[in-house]
């Protein structure tokens, strides 16, 4: 299997491009190689199987979504609070919606997954260690809420970014102001 990251992530990115324009049904590994400008039979060298391809888009996904230093750093340096989550939550929607094309790619993985059970479990194991990941910063941080608060944020926060990348509501709404509501009233305690 050819090892060049740096062609990986051509590849991934270009196939990421198509399936957010084409959906499923148009990611091939032709695509990929003319999206990415390369010689036919690339991307197939790298990704073996479709189900290959669709994993490791799953996870450049989540390679492209990091957050920075440089943002993180101000945010880690206040005092855990409700206001904080706020932040950090308007954080994630802003590197989401600022690169639309990665959740309109996942959502198309996700839905894809629903059919090909070998791409389930790829994408299952992928979204669970972000999952994971979230939780065990959340909780590190000293963050209001635990576990439960961030599964029922993922929940918002994809209705949010679905609404705002598709057909919607039809009304315009303040999307700073909608995760402000969200995290604080699914961090609230009764």
């Amino acid at each position: 299997m050819p090892r060049n990251p740096e062609r990986r992530a051509q590849l991934t990115d270009a196939g990421l491009a198509v399936l957010a324009e084409a959906g499923a049904r148009g990611l091939t590994h032709r695509a990929v190689d003319a999206a990415a400008g390369l010689p036919a039979g690339t991307a197939s060298n790298y990704f073996r199987t479709r189900d290959a391809l669709l994993g490791a888009l799953g996870e450049r996904i989540f390679e492209r979504l990091a957050p920075t230093a440089e943002r993180l750093e101000p945010l880690a340096a206040r005092e855990p609070s409700v206001e904080l989550v706020v932040d950090y939550v308007r954080y994630i929607v802003e590197r989401l919606l600022g690169q639309p094309q990665l959740p309109l790619a996942l959502f198309e993985l996700r839905l894809e997954a629903a059919r090909r059970p070998e791409l389930h479990e790829i994408l299952t194991r992928t979204l669970r260690q972000g999952f994971d990941a979230d939780v065990s910063f959340h909780v590190n941080a000293g963050l209001p809420g635990g576990a439960e608060e961030v599964r029922l944020l993922h929940f918002a926060v994809d209705g949010l970014v679905l609404d705002r990348l598709t057909p919607g509501i039809g009304h315009p709404y303040d999307v700073d102001g909608a995760v402000a509501q969200l995290v604080r009233r699914l961090t609230r305690k009764d």
